[in-house]
């Protein structure tokens, strides 16, 4: 099923949870990175165990930290949203740092449906004691996202088989009102060649969950 060159063993949600309930807490909050590639079920998974970690725990996808589509139309990177290149990756670290440093920290989300971020559209407040953060890039080796795993108390992987990604990434831009082939292009000319970069150039995580079934 992996998408990952080396032999790995897969953690079960408990495990994850024991884990991250026995983090050092005395620097403050408790930061754990969920990364995975385009369609893996990193939003889903996170929600689920900041469900079950209770309220002192929040979400906080790296999604708003897309740049705006005028910029990438500048760029010429529109047609490559997703990507790397296409994030705001100093100000992701920046915003990961100040996680430690501030007692509430507002971030920017984005919202696919206006496929357009929201400035401030989340918040983590003074309460909030373990940030389950969800991205693509969180472990990739390039900077300035490779400057990101010395931030993290604990890391995981969602590693899922390449036919579910693209099912999922196919459903997902028809979900948005693209046509079967439309969607089907969509996925192959951009998200695909996403998936690539995420299982070709991630350090290894310290947890690595299974997740054909995480939608």
């Amino acid at each position: 099923m992996t998408l990952l060159k080396s032999p790995i063993e897969y953690a079960s949600e408990e495990t994850i949870l024991a884990a991250i309930n026995a983090c050092d807490k005395s620097q403050g909050r408790v930061i754990v990175g969920i990364a995975g590639p385009p369609g893996s079920g990193k939003s889903t998974f996170a929600s689920k165990l900041a469900a079950r970690l209770g309220p002192h725990a929040t979400v906080l996808p790296m999604d708003g930290f897309h740049l705006d589509n005028d910029t990438l139309s500048a760029m010429d990177l529109l047609d490559r949203k997703g990507a790397p290149q296409t994030f705001d990756g100093l100000g992701f670290v920046k915003l990961v740092r100040s996680l430690r440093l501030q007692a509430d920290v507002s971030y920017p989300t984005f919202d696919r449906a206006q496929d357009k971020t929201i400035p401030n559209g989340g918040q983590v407040h003074s309460a909030t004691r373990i940030v389950l953060i969800e991205g693509n890039y969180l472990l990739l080796q390039r900077p300035p996202w490779s400057e990101l795993k010395a931030d993290f108390d604990l890391t995981v992987y969602l590693d899922v088989s390449r036919e579910v990604l693209r099912s999922r990434l196919v459903a997902r831009w028809c979900a948005h009102g693209l046509t079967q082939s439309q969607a089907q292009a969509r996925a192959e000319q951009n998200d695909m060649k996403n998936v690539e970069t995420v299982c070709s150039a991630s350090a290894r995580a310290d947890f690595f969950v299974a997740s054909d079934d995480v939608a």
